[in-house]
């Protein structure tokens, strides 16, 4: 787990923008979706060519803000990555070409093949039979022809987005920044987040934070799942 926080001069270029620094005072939680962002093993076994080692340190946080999420009635999605395989390439051929080493390529494109050990849920993830799986084959779950991600969430009357997971900056945050432009409340979960550095995760919620959501700690999501609405929101 990384260990930081948003820098003052941050927080305080939010606070003089819009006078409050978290966005969300509640949110029903029937209304909301963890979404579990590439926590598989591609990227969590140690060894396997695409591992980010702080993914392994976010598992505890994770399951615990999702079964806290399935106790208050929100809705769980894992969201693992796969690519197939074509001549011998990959459909993302910009990517396996130009941004992983010649000498890794087929390891990893076999690592994310659809049916390969490498597209399972970490095996210390905690899967409940009532969460929802999707798979997508570009950073972001939610860019056309990436998932039905949107079609689930819009079907479920999904209002709200906890992102958790892994990579922190890739990822998690093109998700998220989609999300919040497909008018989606977003809400990036710091604890249970990872990147491959301190550097690149802060760097990720502080631009996240200014510009497309929100940023939580998974005690802080809790608290603001489990609060009463006022009566406003109740219809009173």
């Amino acid at each position: 787990m990384h260990n930081v926080e948003i820098r003052k001069e941050i927080v305080d270029r939010v606070l003089a923008r819009r006078r409050r620094y978290h966005l969300f005072d509640r949110l029903d939680p029937k209304k909301t979706a963890l979404v579990v962002v590439d926590m598989q093993s591609a990227f969590v076994e140690p060894g396997s060519p695409a591992e980010v080692p702080a993914s392994r340190g976010i598992v505890g946080a994770i399951n615990g803000l999702a079964a806290g999420l399935r106790r208050l009635g929100g809705t769980v999605i894992w969201v693992t990555h796969a690519n197939i395989h074509t001549n011998g390439g990959s459909d993302w051929s910009m990517f396996f070409e130009n941004f992983v080493a010649a000498d890794v390529r087929q390891r990893t494109i076999e690592s994310l093949a659809p049916t390969a050990p490498g597209q399972k849920v970490w095996r210390d993830m905690r899967v409940d039979p009532g969460d929802v799986h999707v798979v997508k084959n570009r950073y972001s779950a939610l860019i056309p022809g990436s998932s039905n991600l949107e079609r689930v969430l819009r079907g479920l009357g999904i209002e709200n987005l906890l992102v958790a997971g892994t990579k922190t900056n890739v990822c998690c945050e093109a998700t998220g920044r989609d999300a919040m432009m497909m008018d989606f409340r977003v809400v990036m979960v710091s604890d249970c987040l990872a990147a491959l550095s301190d550097d690149e995760h802060r760097a990720s919620l502080e631009t996240f934070i200014q510009q497309f959501g929100d940023v939580m700690t998974s005690e802080e999501v809790v608290a603001v799942l489990s609060a009463r609405p006022n009566r406003a929101d109740a219809g009173e």
